[in-house]
């Protein structure tokens, strides 16, 4: 690995105060380069600049709100003069029963996995039209495209909506900026506190089976941003599992003509 191979770029990471968003941060900014990090906890995200050293800027941002995600473009533009890739990584995770999900429930979760990357995706797309090249990289679930054990039906619906979303931008530049790319990330289980964050029940996702370290998860997401376009899976075996699951649900259709 080239761990210069970021030197030249500037890297926007939403949810860079802990978990995968943190370790995005410190791995780009060891591959060099210039990290803006957004989060709502201050000191957590302060000790994570102090870790990317000089060529990182914190924003404390909540990235639900339009006016604070146009307050970190501002900021990396009036720092970095430009924004090379940004990363749609903040997201907050539900468990509860489909049959149990209130309307606030639902409204959070769009909000908060949804509409937190519209904003992120309308605010930076100008800029990089203007430029004529860049990424943008939003870090989906693989509860987006099939069904796991936990009642996680609110978070998969708005991360599934968030997908569709990456498929529909990605679509509208295709031919009038080919150079722009628009990645979406899918992991699986993460080793990180996630699941005791999440909304409803709580689970500790350091005990799922197969749990990807942050680090490693991290990592997909720097070589996403670098070099990749459409989808991606974390998971190695990732693909295979959602097409065995797709395969499962068409099966009672029948063959197709």
């Amino acid at each position: 690995m080239n761990h210069q191979d970021f030197s030249d770029q500037v890297v926007v990471i939403t949810g860079a105060s802990a978990g995968v968003g943190a370790a995005t941060a410190e791995e780009l900014a060891r591959r060099g380069a210039s990290v803006v990090l957004a989060a709502r906890r201050a000191p957590e995200l302060d000790e994570v600049r102090a870790r990317c050293g000089d060529k990182a800027l914190a924003v404390v941002a909540d990235v639900t709100k339009r006016q604070d995600v146009q307050r970190i473009f501002d900021q990396a533009i009036a720092k970095f003069e430009r924004i090379d890739i940004w990363i749609n990584n903040a997201g907050r995770g539900q468990i509860r029963p489909v049959l149990e999900i209130t309307d606030e429930d639902l409204d959070t979760m769009i909000r908060d996995n949804t509409r937190s990357v519209l904003y992120g995706m309308q605010v930076v797309t100008p800029h990089l039209q203007a430029r004529g090249n860049g990424a943008i990289v939003n870090v989906s679930s693989i509860v987006a495209r099939m069904h796991v054990p936990r009642p996680v039906g609110s978070y998969a619906a708005a991360k599934a909506a968030m997908s569709r979303l990456s498929d529909a931008l990605r679509g509208e530049l295709a031919q009038s900026h080919p150079e722009i790319r628009v990645v979406a990330v899918y992991p699986g289980a993460i080793a990180t506190d996630f699941g005791q964050n999440a909304l409803g029940q709580k689970a500790d996702s350091r005990k799922s089976p197969g749990a990807q370290s942050a680090e490693d998860v991290a990592h997909i997401v720097c070589e996403a941003a670098l070099k990749s376009r459409g989808d991606i899976y974390t998971l190695p075996n990732g693909p295979a599992m959602v097409r065995e699951y797709t395969e499962k649900q068409l099966a009672p259709l029948g063959p197709t003509p």
